[in-house]
């Protein structure tokens, strides 16, 4: 009487279910989306500045409703003016090192920011000459700028200007700016987000801005 080769069989099962298995990590790295990181600047140096609730609230939209992206705040505060004696052996201070390596290694930026005199703020204007200077770590970046106040559209056309010449790619559509002292109140006394439909706004926003870069970045 002949038996069925039991062991082979068990064998080939095995070899079967693994393939499986691999299939299926295979097909769920595929269609998981890359995770798009954004460095958020802030042109105002003010703790309730409603731009900087801008940037919470951009966090937190990252973090519960769009998959696949990444904002993290990225100091400016402690940048010195920009000042080429400075650098040293090739090297920056030490917190113009740590905010490079930070815009670096992001895929994409936000900008938050007010107008100062019809254009973009000195914080925001030494960042980016900080960030300039050889190699320029802003090179071949995703963009997008929003402002709290309807002033600050003139504070992003000027930065759309300088993004020219950092190579620096801002999207063109959709705009943000918005008047945060107009009736109803948009932010609370700590300057924390709170109505829903800007809200909506600012998630359009950084989809938009996702989109974008993984274009650029040829990921779609």
């Amino acid at each position: 009487m002949s038996y069925p080769n039991c062991s082979k069989r068990s064998k080939h099962g095995e070899i079967e279910k693994e393939e499986a298995i691999e299939k299926e990590v295979a097909v769920s790295i595929i269609s998981k989306k890359p995770v798009i990181k954004v460095a958020a600047i802030c042109g105002s140096l003010r703790k309730a500045s409603y731009n900087r609730g801008l940037i919470r609230a951009a966090i937190e939209l990252s973090k519960e409703q769009i998959e696949g992206l990444h904002v993290e705040y990225v100091e400016t505060a402690a940048l010195p003016m920009l000042n080429t004696d400075l650098e040293v052996d090739g090297r920056f201070p030490a917190e113009v090192e740590e905010f490079r390596q930070k815009i670096l290694e992001a895929d994409c930026c936000l900008f938050a920011s007010p107008d100062y005199n019809y254009s973009v703020t000195p914080i925001v204007k030494n960042a980016l000459d900080w960030g300039s200077r050889p190699p320029n770590v802003w090179a071949g970046k995703a963009a997008a700028a929003v402002s709290a106040v309807g002033g600050g559209r003139r504070a992003q056309y000027h930065l759309r200007q300088i993004g020219v010449v950092l190579d620096l790619h801002f999207i063109n559509k959709p705009e943000f700016y918005m008047n945060a002292h107009r009736p109803p109140g948009k932010f609370n006394v700590d300057g924390d987000l709170v109505d829903s439909d800007t809200k909506e706004d600012l998630k359009e926003i950084l989809l938009s801005l996702q989109a974008f870069t993984m274009r650029l970045q040829g990921k779609c």
